[in-house]
This record gives C-alpha cells, sequence and structure tokens, in this order.
C-alpha cells in the first residue's frame, strides 16, 4: 500500500512539474504555438521520458545492474544490426527484394534477420555447435561469460547445464529441433486446415456442415489441456521410443492447429468462391484443383500468410511449453523448454550471482526473440495485405 501511494505521489509530482515548465516555456518563448497549443499530457510525457533516462543512466552504473546492461546493450546491437541488414537489402538481390526492403520497417527488418539467423543455427547446427548436443563434460554449473575469476571457462562461453552440457551446443541444436519441428508442424496443420477449409467453401453443403461440426468440437476444448491429454496417452502408446512421441506430438499439434486454419481458409475461401471470375471458370468447365490453385489460394495467399506467422508463434510456445512439462521433445535432444525447466533451479542463485540467474534465461530469451521477430513480420505484412499508406 505505501509503494502504491508512493507511485501514485511521484506521478502527481511530475504532472505538476510539467504544467509549471510548459509555463515557463510558454513565458520564455514569447507564447510560441509550439507550447502555447502542447496538452498538459504531451508535456508530461517529455517529463516522464526524461526522469526514465535519467533513471537508466544512474542504473547502468549500479554494479549488480548486470541484466540492464545486457538489454541496453542487446537494444543497441538489434537496432544497428536492423538498419544494417535493410541497407544491405536495398543494394543487394532482385528488383522485388530491394522495392520490399525499401518499403519496410526498421522492425520488419529486425524480424527477418532473427529469423535468418535462427534458419542458418537450425540448418547448419552440426557445423556451427561446438560439441555434441549429448556430449557430457566434467565441469558442471559453470557460469556464463567464459571468464574463470566470475565461475566460467573460456571453452564453455554460456557456461553449462546441471550435468556438465555446454549450452551453447544446447541453444544451436535447440534451434534446429524447436524450430525445426514447429515449422514442420505448422505446414502440415496448413495442409490439412487448410486443404479442408477451401473444400468446405467450395462445396458447402453437408460437407461443410460436417466438417465445421468436427471443427467447433475439437475447437470448444482447451488447446494446451487437449494437448497435454492427447499427449498423455501417446507417451503410453510410444514406449521406450522416444523418436515416436516426437512424431505424435507433431501429429497431435498439427491436428489441433489446423482447425483455426480451418476457420481462416473457409471464411476466406466463402468470400472468394462469389467472385465473377470463379463463376467464369466453372462455366469454363475448369475441375476442383484448378479453381482451389489457380483461383482462390493466390487472392487467399496475403491472409494465409500473416496466419502463417500467427500459427508458428502459437505452435513453437505450445512445443515449449510440452516439453517445459516433461511430455514434448525428449531427452537428449537439446530444446529450449526443456532447458528452461532443466536450469530454473539456478534462480535461486541469483542473489549471490547474478550470472547464475542468466542460464535459465538464455533459453526463454531465445523463445522471446523469435516470438517476437515473427510478430514484427507478420505486423508488416499485415500492414501491406491491408492496403494501408505509410
Amino acid at each position: 500500500m505505501i509503494t502504491l501511494l508512493w507511485i501514485i505521489g511521484g506521478l502527481l509530482a511530475l504532472l505538476a512539474i510539467s504544467w509549471v515548465l510548459r509555463k515557463l516555456a510558454q513565458v520564455v518563448s514569447g507564447n510560441k504555438p509550439l507550447f502555447r497549443d502542447m496538452p498538459l499530457a504531451v508535456a508530461f510525457g517529455y517529463v516522464l521520458g526524461v526522469v526514465v533516462l535519467a533513471f537508466g543512466v544512474w542504473l547502468w552504473f549500479q554494479p549488480n545492474a548486470v541484466f540492464f546492461r545486457w538489454f541496453v546493450q542487446g537494444l543497441a546491437i538489434s537496432v544497428v544490426a536492423a538498419y544494417a541488414f535493410r541497407l544491405l537489402g536495398r543494394t543487394i538481390g532482385t528488383k522485388a527484394t530491394k522495392k520490399a526492403f525499401r518499403q519496410m520497417p526498421l522492425t520488419a527488418s529486425f524480424g527477418f534477420l532473427v529469423i535468418l539467423i535462427y534458419a542458418i543455427c537450425a540448418i547448419f547446427a552440426g557445423v556451427l555447435a561446438p560439441y555434441g548436443q549429448a556430449e557430457v563434460f566434467q565441469n558442471v554449473n559453470v557460469l556464463p561469460g567464459g571468464n574463470p575469476a566470475t565461475g566460467g571457462d573460456p571453452a564453455h562461453l554460456l557456461g553449462t547445464d546441471q550435468i556438465g552440457r555446454d549450452l551453447l551446443t544446447r541453444l544451436i541444436y535447440g534451434a534446429q529441433n524447436t524450430v525445426g519441428i514447429a515449422f514442420a508442424t505448422v505446414c502440415l496443420a496448413f495442409l490439412v486446415g487448410g486443404s479442408l477449409g477451401f473444400l468446405a467453401a467450395v462445396f458447402g453443403g453437408w460437407l461443410d456442415n460436417i466438417l465445421s461440426r468436427i471443427v467447433d468440437v475439437l475447437m470448444a476444448i482447451p488447446s494446451l489441456i487437449f494437448a497435454l491429454l492427447l499427449m498423455t496417452i501417446a507417451s503410453a502408446w510410444a514406449g521406450s521410443q522416444q523418436w515416436l512421441l516426437t512424431v505424435y506430438m507433431v501429429l497431435i499439434i498439427a491436428l489441433i492447429d489446423s482447425t483455426r486454419v480451418f476457420r481462416l481458409a473457409r471464411a476466406v475461401g466463402q468470400s472468394i468462391v462469389v467472385m465473377d471470375y470463379i463463376e467464369a471458370a466453372k462455366l469454363r468447365g475448369e475441375g476442383l484443383g484448378y479453381l482451389i490453385f489457380r483461383e482462390i489460394l493466390p487472392n487467399a495467399t496475403a491472409p494465409l500468410l500473416a496466419e502463417l506467422g500467427l500459427r508458428f508463434c502459437f505452435v513453437f510456445l505450445t512445443i515449449s511449453a510440452l516439453s517445459f512439462l516433461g511430455i514434448g521433445i525428449q531427452p537428449p535432444l537439446a530444446d529450449w523448454g526443456t532447458m528452461v525447466r532443466d536450469l530454473a533451479q539456478f534462480i535461486n542463485f541469483a542473489a549471490f550471482s547474478p550470472l547464475a540467474a542468466a542460464l535459465p534465461l538464455m533459453a526463454a530469451g531465445a523463445i522471446a526473440l523469435l516470438t517476437v521477430a515473427v510478430n514484427f513480420v507478420v505486423d508488416w505484412m499485415l500492414h501491406k495485405s491491408s492496403g494501408l499508406k505509410e
């Protein structure tokens, strides 16, 4: 309660300072329109920004603000890298890609850069990783940084986990396993959901009713609870064959997410099949394949691509959640969700060493970074498909 009163009092004090400074600026500047027409909320925003900036500078020099300094440094590097990547895309590539990079905001450029880095790590994990993903070393609980004075080891730049496996290697292989499996799951979900949705839109009638009612039943069950139930059954079926459990997980998540894709594809398809060019194609005697792949699909590409990005995020987070609960990707395969679960115990030692708390945050940060990057790209794609201009 006392903390809340302090916050309220501080905001009121900043509001009073904003009013005083605005009046002072009006007097000093001779009541120029910039200050005369400035709302109090805008003046408050300027003052609050200055206070936050001053607090950030003060926090930067505090000895225990390791994570804050990492965050600021990472943010600065991300902005510079995104700008350089966008500049490179404007000068190198085809005419279409150069035009896309010219129209692309900095956030979308950052998203594409992160996705490209993750894709390279996933494809070339065996080459980039310094060790094997299941290789165990004698050095256990090595902290990140590579500095022996702070509990690090130059051979393990990001430290080791609780049994001595290199975390940099596990993160790289986690991109291959988590992201690769998520991408395969999303593709399967779109293949099933999109195909059935377009068929329901084209045929209608009893086929549309049957498929829609099945989808309604599946969507009535919370997706994570449904996935947990089916994965528990699949664990009993898979037995000791861990690879088979991964296959079951892909099929289960693809089935659950295909219901959302079906709804979108059906809605978009129904708005397209009533168009004149569809009727003209039917009068020409075109078959079902031509109608779906040559007429409907090209006109439904924009919303489906936007949904693809969103579905990838949800599938990616679902796989990480299942792995965190112990029924997703199984050891010895590296997975970010499992890494968060296994390394969560190190947060208890954050009071003694801030670097210890960084161990579980690396895997969680990898999950969050990819999710944010994909959403940046999806937002830009939605903006483009809506026909809005900057």
